[in-house]
């Protein structure tokens, strides 16, 4: 049975262009403004949805996301309301492949197999641990592939010949390219680096390659659909919540640039 994540992929190379992969942070701006984001994402031109597990430690990410965990935690979200936000958001959109992101801690206070079965009964279709590398597949890679979920690797630009075959074994679902050194929402990628690093990553895998980490305009999110099967947003849409006045404008404002980033990666490669 081909999942969600392969099956959106396969859509969006025959239409001939990138995926837009939107990051949002389960229970920021609170649980029923996060939701009603959460089910209108798609509308607005998300292809793929990474819902952010909040963390109080979230090591990879930038003060944006930092901050948007905190909102979260503060307002009273757990990994259970997680994945009843997915739940519902399954019962009215079966089509749109979503991924939980985030660390391995909640996954272990949880318990990986109790998680896992519930992930899957949730309607999750992978995950993407940023502090679990390949080298520990064995803590959570085994649970995912019987549970028949995706479970997502991380290369950067410090990923060399000689590791990304260990990056790439047991990976699916997508390969997310870390397009600059650091955390995320900060900095901005030379695009020809870019460029060549997935090239380099293509020749070795026929994963989907998604570009994420310092895109936030629709200009650079149009020029890293040239090349990559997929672009990630995640910082800029956090900074929408943050900036708002209120929790419905900040939802109004993530929309809205969803839309615009939406049209630059669906015209990308029509110029």
């Amino acid at each position: 049975m081909t999942s969600r994540l392969a099956g959106r992929f396969a859509e969006l190379k025959k239409a001939d262009r990138a995926a837009l992969v939107t990051y949002i942070c389960a229970g920021d701006p609170g649980y029923d403004a996060s939701l009603m984001l959460l089910k209108q994402l798609p509308a607005a031109g998300a292809d793929i949805i990474e819902l952010g597990m909040p963390f109080s430690d979230p090591m990879a990410d930038g003060p944006t996301i930092q901050a948007g965990a905190v909102r979260a935690l503060k307002g009273g979200q757990t990994q259970l309301k997680t994945l009843e936000m997915v739940r519902q958001f399954r019962a009215e959109d079966q089509a749109t492949p979503l991924v939980l992101m985030g660390y391995y801690n909640p996954i272990y206070r949880y318990g990986p197999e109790n998680f896992m079965r519930d992930a899957r009964e949730a309607g999750v279709d992978g995950l993407l641990i940023v502090d679990l590398p390949a080298e520990h597949d064995s803590e959570l890679g085994p649970l995912a592939r019987e549970a028949g979920l995706d479970m997502i690797r991380m290369a950067t630009p410090t990923t060399d010949a000689k590791r990304l075959p260990a990056v790439l074994d047991h990976a699916s679902g997508f390969l997310y390219y870390v397009s600059l050194n650091g955390v995320t929402g900060v900095g901005q990628a030379d695009n020809a680096t870019v460029r060549d690093a997935i090239g380099a990553i293509q020749q070795q895998t026929d994963l989907p390659v998604c570009v994420g980490f310092g895109v936030r305009t629709p200009d650079q999110a149009a020029r890293f659909a040239l090349d990559a099967e997929g672009v990630v947003v995640g910082s800029a849409l956090v900074d929408c919540i943050a900036n708002a006045e209120s929790a419905e404008q900040g939802v109004k404002h993530v929309l809205n640039l969803v839309s615009d980033l939406a049209a630059a990666v669906q015209g990308a490669r029509k110029g």
